[in-house]
């Protein structure tokens, strides 16, 4: 019973930190990445679809993006896309593609980068604590049961604070990482 309250807290943990992982890729560092693509919608035949999807991404240089849509008649939707998201970037579209030149980050902009890595870092360990707390919580709900000791719920408790300490560690692993790309020149 407590191995399969253990499996399931590890399991949300591990999402937690999934989400982490997407939202940093979502985070431009000054160079290419086909991840910076993945939260930018083009409408699709009235449907909002991520450009990854309509269209072909690739990194030619370690500073450019270019995206090839597989319907030619899309590239207008793509363009408008990239203009109005908030990733700050320029596409030049050529008639069959669109390039994406990344600039240089400045001082300025490394620093609001590490403050937005720092408030998906802190949302991910709030996500952490919150599935402890529930973890914390069903163990006690279980102690009311009949057949089982309070001590069998003190060393779940305990386990439960240990793997929580594990992926905390694992979440200040990335998001040092993270930081580290961020700030390289």
């Amino acid at each position: 019973m407590f191995d399969e309250i253990m499996l399931d807290l590890e399991t949300r943990m591990d999402k937690a930190i999934e989400n982490l992982q997407f939202e940093f890729g979502t985070i431009r560092t000054g160079r290419a990445n086909t991840s910076l693509l993945e939260n930018i919608m083009v409408d699709y035949y009235g449907v909002p679809t991520p450009v990854t999807q309509v269209s072909s991404v690739s990194i030619p240089e370690p500073r450019m993006l270019l995206i090839q849509p597989w319907d030619k008649s899309m590239l207008g939707a793509i363009e408008k896309a990239i203009q109005m998201s908030d990733l700050g970037l320029v596409p030049n579209n050529d008639g069959s593609q669109i390039r994406l030149n990344i600039p240089q980050l400045t001082e300025e902009r490394r620093k609001e980068l590490v403050k937005l890595v720092h408030k998906r870092t802190e949302e991910a360990r709030v996500a952490v604590r919150n599935v402890r707390r529930d973890g914390n919580e069903q163990l006690k709900r279980e102690e009311k049961k009949d057949g089982v000791s309070e001590d069998q719920v003190k060393v779940a408790t305990d386990d439960v604070q240990k793997l929580t300490d594990k992926k905390m560690k694992e979440i200040d692993r990335l998001v040092e990482a993270k930081e580290k790309e961020v700030l390289e020149v």
